[in-house]
């Protein structure tokens, strides 16, 4: 990489707070151009070899750097970053600065549900299409780091959270809301401030589009704030221009795109999610490649992913459910009612309507983690007739699932929650059940573990 792509004199001195992916590989980019590179972090942990630390609960104080690189959990308003900024330091983020510096395009996806999927189809079309195209944000690599390998022939695909886009103020060339339901109400300090972030993805547009779900009346509240021109998505209304589909097919400005039933993935969500895809991608391909990723794409890791199978029983992980809307996407999949493993890290978003979902698409309820019990009364309550088990840890709630399931039946990992109490991430915990799972059907199906 060129000594200066990321256009930062040598004579600044540059941190970051927050370690993790987003940061820790720029931070070690710059170490090794010769910077001076500080790491703050609220966590206690060992200093890193080659880097200014301050770790703990002081990890605000006496800021001396030039340029601040805020991880994404890391709100810019706490009173440490209020202050530096006040005092002309630059608060950035890895992402807000590859929109600042990238010279191709940048196709940008966020919403509350469906955008790691929408995200990954509209790579796939590009990639199918023959397109140069890079995949980052909150999946892929990191883009700063990779901005060596981004040209004017580029076009990058992000997914982004309401943690990136409220420290964003760049925008990309098209932009794409999913749909907007209440999540991250445990970071967010409300509802408004959490899509105030999301409408950060087209605050800065001044030219390309904003596709939008119609059928979604949060982001329809807004609409009309949007300074570019519009695609609306809709699955129920016929639309002239947009993107549009019924029980037989896409399409995209009244013309045919794609029959549902060529779509490898089930669910009406992933029926939305081709139809955003599309809407954001058809510009770069055809008929012939969308009908060729839909026919090909298994989906993605922890989105109602068969993980194993035994005795009849199948059991699917679908770990990046982290909300009542997910879950509701992934049961409402399946056309027999499942049983449900739910529970985790409270985000202090509303799980009453877990009560008639699962009255009406769980067979039995099996939960864990902190918001457990919360769900346990919410089902007593809704008058739930299956099984309410309780269990401390996944391996027993796999175990549990094992002895309540008969042949036929479906098992699903959906937790309606995040995973912090437990587990890492989602993605951890999506690979512990898989493991669970793994260790029950193949002592079932008489294989050596």
């Amino acid at each position: 990489m060129p000594e200066n792509i990321l256009n930062i004199p040598k004579n600044k001195k540059v941190g970051f707070v927050g370690l993790g992916i987003s940061n820790t590989p720029v931070a070690e980019l710059l170490k090794d151009k010769g910077y001076s590179v500080s790491l703050r972090d609220k966590k206690e942990q060992p200093e890193i070899l080659g880097f200014e630390c301050f770790f703990g609960e002081n990890y605000l104080d006496n800021i001396f750097e030039d340029i601040l690189f805020l991880a994404p959990a890391v709100r810019p308003d706490i009173p440490g970053l209020v202050d530096a900024k006040e005092k002309g330091v630059i608060l950035t983020s890895e992402i807000n600065e590859f929109l600042r510096l990238r010279k191709g395009k940048v196709i940008a996806v966020t919403g509350s549900d469906g955008k790691t999927t929408t995200t990954t189809i509209i790579h796939e079309i590009l990639k199918n299409s023959g397109v140069k195209t890079l995949l980052g944000g909150n999946i892929g690599s990191n883009l700063l780091v990779n901005l060596e390998n981004e040209d004017e022939n580029t076009v990058t695909v992000c997914e982004l959270s309401s943690f990136q886009l409220m420290k964003t103020s760049y925008p990309p060339d098209a932009a794409v809301i999913t749909n907007l339901s209440p999540n991250h109400l445990d970071w967010h300090k409300n509802m408004e401030e959490y899509i105030n972030a999301k409408k950060h993805i087209f605050k800065f547009m001044k030219k390309g589009f904003c596709v939008i779900n119609a059928d979604d009346p949060t982001s329809m509240s807004f609409f009309n704030e949007i300074p570019v021109k519009t695609v609306f998505v809709s699955g129920k209304q016929e639309l002239k221009e947009g993107v549009y589909f019924d029980k037989e097919a896409i399409y995209y400005n009244n013309a045919k795109i794609l029959n549902i039933n060529d779509i490898n993935i089930p669910g009406l969500h992933n029926v939305y999610n081709y139809s955003q895809a599309i809407a954001a991608a058809y510009g770069y391909t055809t008929k012939y490649i969308i009908e060729k990723v839909a026919s090909t794409f298994k989906g993605v890791k922890h989105r109602i992913q068969l993980v194993g199978e035994a005795d009849g029983v199948k059991f699917y992980d679908s770990s990046i459910d982290s909300s009542p809307t997910r879950t509701a996407a992934a049961l409402n999949s399946f056309n027999r009612k499942v049983i449900v493993i739910a529970g985790g890290y409270d985000k202090k978003i509303p799980l009453e309507p877990l009560g008639e979902l699962f009255k009406n698409k769980a067979k039995h309820v099996i939960l864990m983690g902190h918001t457990g019990e919360k769900i346990k009364e919410i089902l007593e309550k809704t008058g739930f007739t299956g099984e309410i088990k309780t269990v401390s840890s996944m391996d027993e709630a796999v175990t549990t699932a094992g002895q309540l399931a008969k042949a036929g039946d479906i098992v699903v990992l959906s937790p309606a929650a995040a995973s912090f109490d437990m587990f890492k991430n989602f993605e951890e915990r999506g690979e512990r059940f898989a493991k669970c799972v793994a260790d029950l059907t193949g002592k079932r199906n008489g294989k050596s573990i």
